[in-house]
């Protein structure tokens, strides 16, 4: 497959440009080989993630966390290492930061949700006018401890419980990755228990003093789910071989 061909098909179908993210977040962040035939997925895009996709002999690596953040970097050091791999080896870099939070097929929380099965899913989390997460009901209830464990199998990852709400629970909000400041808005939408990536010292008594529990299920590990999915859907859309690359940061 063109790899501009490729680029135009994630643009449109993730919606880079409704995102309010910063546009250096999102898109084609390294031009490499005009063809691709294997496509690498990850969480962040270090030095190791490169030499892995090479290893696997990716044509492309598409990341959830890019090389820019906004402000330009220069290009020195660790950040001219990366840039210099991946022109060396031919490797496009694209990135999906926002949009891959908040897709509602290939998303990390519409897909986590999915996974823990959560029923009703609804939009959930907003930021600048934009909603990143979800929010549903499972089938029966069950214990927060049942729920910890049952999101630990899926993910791979112990959860940190911060049980400020009721011991029996039904309604869950998710939003990954560092989202703390969501509990107080979980809490106003009368949702039991709340699911993010990690805790912030800012935002620890929010829970106890909003009457709701706080799950945290690592930054790393909660956005495994959306490049995971994107994969899948590159698997089916177009054919195209897809490897996923297991670099867990244990945050």
């Amino acid at each position: 497959m063109q790899r501009d061909d490729l680029v135009t098909w994630l643009d449109h179908y993730l919606d880079l440009a409704s995102f309010p993210d910063d546009p250096s977040l999102n898109g084609l962040q390294v031009e490499g080989a005009a063809d691709v035939q294997k496509v690498a997925v990850a969480v962040d895009c270090s030095l190791t993630t490169m030499e892995q996709a090479a290893d696997v002999g990716a044509d492309m690596l598409i990341t959830h966390h890019g090389l820019f953040w906004g402000a330009p970097l220069p290009v020195t050091g660790p950040h001219r290492k990366r840039i210099a791999f991946l022109l060396e080896h031919d490797i496009s870099l694209y990135a999906a930061h926002l949009p891959l939070d908040a897709h509602a097929e290939v998303g990390n929380n519409w897909g986590l949700g999915r996974l823990i099965g959560l029923d009703e899913l609804r939009p959930f989390g907003s930021w600048r006018g934009r909603t990143l997460g979800v929010a549903g009901v499972f089938p029966t209830p069950m214990s927060l401890r049942d729920l910890a464990d049952h999101i630990e199998r899926t993910l791979g990852e112990s959860v940190l419980v911060h049980a400020g709400g009721p011991i029996e629970v039904s309604r869950l909000g998710i939003v990954s990755g560092s989202a703390a400041g969501s509990i107080v808005e979980a809490a106003a939408a009368g949702l039991d228990t709340f699911l993010t990536g990690e805790p912030k010292h800012d935002h620890f008594y929010d829970p106890f003093e909003r009457g709701i529990n706080a799950l945290y299920a690592g930054h790393y590990m909660t956005e495994t789910v959306g490049v995971k999915l994107l994969a899948d859907k590159l698997r089916e859309e177009f054919g195209l071989a897809t490897e996923f690359l297991l670099l867990p940061t244990g945050l």
